[in-house]
């Protein structure tokens, strides 16, 4: 990963362990994983015995207790190794991190520790086969019972279902909109969870995508996070994180797709010369390094607005995961095209970095959705 001269001696440390973590740990196995479908459990967990199980939950509860600003390093440095677990590992944080902030003491007391060690995955259930982009309108179900909600829906598309054993799923507990939307705490062992059939996707294969299907699933009331109708709002301050995680994975990947074209095009020869030595290719070289620059500098400019409490922290986010993400895909894509027919072969790994690379600008709100709250901000005082 290109160096900056803005980070921390703390940060430098940080990246390097992470670096090593994932050329050591994921990035030998990449392509295998990929291939196998195999979600690797345990490298999960040894990330998390390095302290990346709980990047943003406080020390007492178990976490690293780091910055956003910090964490965005953490993940674009562990996507140079493997995007697909470390966009796994993105959300799994976010889930962490969600629990921490609207969490009761007894409710972080309950799953921080697991979380952190990732003894507990997580996953983030929002999205619904007839609410996508339009979250406000999801139809899941949560009824009061006495001291009990009853759960009743389907959430698509989850990254980790059936694996993970814990689940932040939004049901609607009052009318219709935002306003009516609760958070609430599943367990997979929670009698009528189930999960639809693994989904066979272009990318991020090194882990399951399933639908969540709530069969009038009953839990204790202390499994809301926050209070009644507070749950969008929690939603969509999680995706504020998310987002930039997500926006992070995608510099790592194309990073590692950029440096393996500088070693392709030094190693390749053409018409007596280095490929790497034709200036057409360096130009091209240029502008791959010098968007990924920009869109490293935007990231880190709306993590740490986030950090801050900055009130432009939600545009930005939304800015930064539109540029990272499209910036990051395309990229890669160049950098597939520089490796010629070699870049379209499995075995060298660039194919797999462009298919992982596509869905980011989908998850976490699609990028269409990213400019729509840019334009909301750029437009809020003229209404």
């Amino acid at each position: 990963m290109s160096a900056v001269t803005t980070l921390t001696e703390d940060q430098l440390a940080l990246a390097e362990v992470t670096l090593d973590f994932a050329q050591e740990q994921l990035a030998p196995y990449a392509v295998t994983w990929d291939q196998d479908k195999q979600f690797p459990v345990d490298v999960i967990r040894r990330a998390a015995a390095l302290g990346l199980g709980g990047v943003y939950v406080r020390e007492e509860c178990g976490g690293s207790g780091l910055s956003r600003a910090d964490g965005v390093l953490v993940f674009e440095t562990l996507a140079t190794g493997c995007p697909s677990i470390a966009g796994y590992l993105s959300i799994h944080n976010m889930v962490a991190w969600m629990i921490d902030r609207y969490g009761d003491p007894a409710q972080r007391a309950r799953w921080l520790p697991g979380l952190c060690a990732a003894e507990t995955l997580g996953s983030y259930c929002l999205t619904e086969p007839g609410a996508g982009s339009d979250a406000a309108a999801l139809r899941t179900r949560a009824e009061r019972d006495g001291d009990h909600y009853v759960l009743s829906g389907v959430k698509q598309f989850i990254s980790g279902a059936g694996a993970s054993d814990l689940y932040v799923v939004l049901a609607r507990t009052g009318g219709a909109g935002p306003g009516g939307i609760s958070a609430f705490v599943v367990e997979r062992g929670d009698p009528g969870v189930s999960f639809g059939a693994n989904e066979r996707k272009m990318g991020w294969n090194a882990q399951p995508t399933r639908q969540v299907v709530l069969d009038a699933v009953r839990i204790p009331a202390d499994r809301r996070l926050g209070t009644e109708g507070e749950g969008f709002r929690i939603a969509m301050h999680g995706l504020n994180g998310g987002r930039l995680g997500i926006a992070a994975c995608s510099l790592g990947g194309a990073q590692s797709a950029l440096d393996r074209s500088l070693t392709h095009l030094a190693d390749r020869e053409a018409f007596g010369a280095r490929l790497l030595d034709a200036q057409a290719l360096q130009f091209r070289l240029a502008d791959m390094a010098t968007e990924l620059t920009a869109a490293r500098a935007l990231v880190r400019q709306a993590a740490e607005a986030l950090d801050r409490g900055d009130p432009q922290a939600v545009q930005l986010c939304a800015m930064a995961k539109r540029f990272a993400t499209d910036t990051g895909f395309s990229v890669a894509d160049r950098a597939l095209q520089l490796h010629g027919g070699y870049g379209y072969l499995s075995e060298y790994g660039i194919e797999k970095i462009v298919r992982d690379l596509r869905v980011h600008r989908i998850l976490e709100g699609t990028n269409e959705i990213m400019n729509v709250i840019v334009a909301r901000g750029l437009t809020e005082s003229l209404r």
